[in-house]
């Protein structure tokens, strides 16, 4: 793929279009090779109301960690039934869960960054690489406020490691326009939003949050920094 002239030209013949008609486009532009990863948060639930809202060929996929809040398995049935949507679950393999947990036991990630960044990679690196081995777009629900690492996210990126563009459609939207847009057209949303978690990950790694504190300071609490789980860390 020639990244650095593919983004130039959807640029250019997307500027001024708005996340439908940039959505439309893609599929016509990559036809069967455009996929959303879906984790059910805010913004992830938005953006499937508008592909399916839409119609538009795009394939909707989520990684299933096997650790997830079972709020988070029941806003996943809720949403395929609202949205008559199909969503491809991708699971991590289960030889190398097994190898990690007898090696390590259940919950090595609190010992160390590096151990967690090793569940992390099983877990959801390594099968988010075979969903999007036949893509050619990713799109994903980044958001500038999401942290500090995200602030600086562009509209269109090129992944190296996944050898994708991109398309990060909400990437300058505020908090208030996610929220209108739930509430004007009734999106489903995960319950535990209301009970303080912003932002919902695994269970095990993932606590409510203090008023004040950073939407993200709830994801691997533990730890005084790495707030991603190596997924968004490569794009350039």
């Amino acid at each position: 793929m020639n990244s650095t002239n593919s983004i130039e030209d959807i640029t250019l013949k997307t500027q001024g279009y708005s996340v439908e008609m940039t959505l439309q486009f893609l599929t016509q532009q990559f036809p069967n090779r455009v996929k959303f990863s879906t984790s059910f948060g805010e913004e992830d639930q938005v953006l499937t109301d508008i592909i399916c809202r839409n119609h538009l060929a795009v394939k909707i996929f989520t990684l299933d960690t096997g650790r997830l809040f079972e709020q988070t398995y029941a806003l996943f049935d809720k949403t395929r039934n609202k949205y008559q949507a199909e969503i491809k679950c991708f699971f991590p393999n289960y030889e190398d869960v097994e190898k990690l947990i007898d090696e390590k036991g259940p919950n090595s990630f609190y010992q160390s960054v590096a151990n967690r960044k090793e569940c992390c990679h099983i877990r959801k690196v390594a099968p988010l690489q075979l969903a999007l081995q036949d893509a050619d777009i990713w799109v994903t629900g980044l958001m500038a406020d999401q942290s500090d690492v995200r602030k600086e996210t562009a509209l269109f990126a090129y992944d190296a490691f996944f050898d994708v563009i991109k398309y990060n459609p909400l990437t300058q939207w505020s908090r208030a326009d996610l929220e209108n847009y739930i509430a004007q057209h009734n999106v489903p949303t995960n319950v535990l939003h209301k009970q303080g978690y912003p932002s919902i990950g695994c269970e095990p790694c993932t606590r409510a949050v203090e008023p004040g504190e950073h939407p993200r300071s709830g994801r691997w609490w533990w730890e005084q920094s790495h707030k991603e789980c190596g997924i968004h860390l490569t794009q350039k």
